[in-house]
């Protein structure tokens, strides 16, 4: 394996394009570089004694995405048989290590070989008591091209009851801060939404169809698709020449429910984009909640596109 920041890694090379794993790190994506650029931003120094927390990559969100709540306790979630239960923000995929295996594939036309990483998680004692279920939680990255990255997310309910879930990404995408104001994000057509102080939705308004990220209207707002997205979401980001296209209308992919976009602080050289498929407390409200029957299996699955303005 290779060796980043003292850690074990696993590394995918295409062409130009870099891409750096942790799977024993809640099975994350590190950072994606393009001719030495970063794409996907990940901090010169992190903290690996809490990977979770380290502000960068792509966390997985998995079994349930954001913030779930019990008579107004964050990290709790209820049954429908009324039992309570513990289970972090964000679910525990991100805190726990994945299995991974380096598939060989078929790259396109005239690029040569490429690589698939698979990385698995599945159901222990280390998940059962926060969430009863059995599963197979899997995250596939290709790299379709120098500039294209498929990414695939699996649930299989491996278990004998219904398995509920919404899972997601929480893509840090590589911005300097003082680009924010020229910087673009387009968005298919959206109703805006966000989560209030008592942990209730708010009501849905019509979204714009792009939004400048110095706007703190969009902090932490969801972008919840009205339909089947008419267009791709993109971030267009004229200081680095470059727009990245988020293709959420792959075949065979389950629908994606919204887009969430988020950062840190002012000074934050990175910027979220999102794709989720429910809600925050859709285990409650029921926004995105997703069943898979015991045997069942369904993939989200995405394509990131990096291309330039010129």
């Amino acid at each position: 394996m290779a060796q980043f920041q003292h850690q074990d890694i696993i590394e995918i090379a295409q062409g130009a394009s870099l891409l750096r794993f942790a799977p024993q790190a809640g099975g994350r994506l590190l950072s994606w570089h393009i001719d030495g650029q970063p794409m996907i931003h990940w901090p010169d120094v992190a903290d690996w004694s809490q990977p979770a927390r380290i502000r960068g990559g792509n966390p997985l969100l998995f079994p349930f995405l954001g913030r779930h709540r019990v008579d107004g306790q964050i990290g709790r979630w209820r049954d429908a048989s009324g039992t309570v239960r513990d289970l972090p923000m964000h679910g525990f995929a991100r805190d726990l290590p994945f299995a991974a295996t380096v598939e060989p594939t078929a790259a396109a036309a005239g690029a040569g070989e490429s690589a698939t990483l698979r990385m698995t998680l599945t159901d222990s004692d280390a998940t059962r008591t926060g969430y009863p279920f059995g599963f197979r939680f899997e995250a596939v990255y290709r790299l379709a091209d120098d500039h294209t990255l498929d990414v695939e997310l699996t649930t299989t309910n491996t278990g004998t009851a219904p398995l509920p879930y919404y899972a997601g990404h929480h893509f840090y995408f590589s911005l300097p801060h003082a680009q924010r104001s020229e910087t673009v994000l387009e968005l298919p057509r959206t109703q805006r939404r966000f989560q209030q102080a008592d942990g209730s939705i708010s009501a849905a308004e019509p979204g714009e169809p792009r939004y400048t990220l110095d706007d703190a209207g969009i902090l932490d707002r969801f972008h919840c698709l009205d339909g089947a997205p008419d267009l791709p979401v993109r971030l267009v980001a004229p200081g680095l020449n470059r727009a990245i296209t988020i293709d959420l209308q792959r075949p065979g992919s389950v629908p994606w429910y919204a887009v969430t976009t988020w950062t840190e602080a002012a000074e934050s050289d990175f910027y979220c984009i999102e794709p989720w498929l429910g809600l925050p407390d859709a285990i409650h409200n029921g926004l995105g909640l997703r069943w898979l029957e015991p045997g069942q299996t369904e993939s989200a699955a995405l394509r990131i596109t990096v291309g330039a303005l010129r």
